[in-house]
């Protein structure tokens, strides 16, 4: 009896380095949970899942009232083009910026906003400049204001001016 009360000595002898061992996993485990939890798993961390497959673009919700750009996607419709629009609040009137990829050299390609959401567009909303070589730049007599009170918009690339009926990429405009 004498011999189990003199093992007082602390430290890893009260336990089984097994035991020790588990105990460390399960705090490590915790710990990792945590940092998933709070900085890995949300939107801006290593796990930002979008879909490439839907054409929703995923715009962060502005958080003042002094938001003045908007970014779209647009997505491939029959084609291999794709690309973004940046749409600029600058002095009361929106700037539309078009940049695309995977479109045909010096091909005048019509662009337009459309009422409605992609892939079934509406009616042209605004006409944009054309888009040549890839690029277009439109400057708008609306603000950003006005354009989101009249969602859903979307914009609209053409294959070209004789087959306008022919869409190449879509994109929504989301606020």
């Amino acid at each position: 009896m004498e011999e189990a009360t003199q093992n007082t000595s602390g430290g890893y002898n009260k336990r089984p380095l097994w035991q020790w061992l588990v105990i460390y996993v399960i705090i490590g485990a915790i710990i990792y949970g945590a940092i998933y939890y709070f900085f890995l798993s949300k939107n801006n961390g290593y796990n930002n899942k979008s879909s490439d497959n839907s054409y929703s673009s995923q715009n962060p919700s502005p958080s003042s009232a002094m938001m003045n750009e908007i970014k779209t996607v647009l997505k491939p419709v029959n084609s291999n083009e794709a690309g973004t629009a940046i749409l600029t609040e600058e002095i009361g009137q929106t700037k539309v910026e078009i940049n695309l990829t995977g479109f045909t050299k010096d091909i005048v390609q019509p662009a337009h906003i459309h009422l409605g959401d992609c892939p079934g567009v509406g009616s042209v909303k605004y006409p944009l400049t054309s888009i040549t070589n890839g690029e277009s730049t439109t400057t708008l007599p609306v603000t950003l204001d006005q354009l989101k009170k009249e969602l859903p918009l979307a914009i609209n690339i053409h294959k070209s001016a004789s087959e306008v009926s022919v869409y190449t990429a879509c994109g929504p405009i989301n606020f």
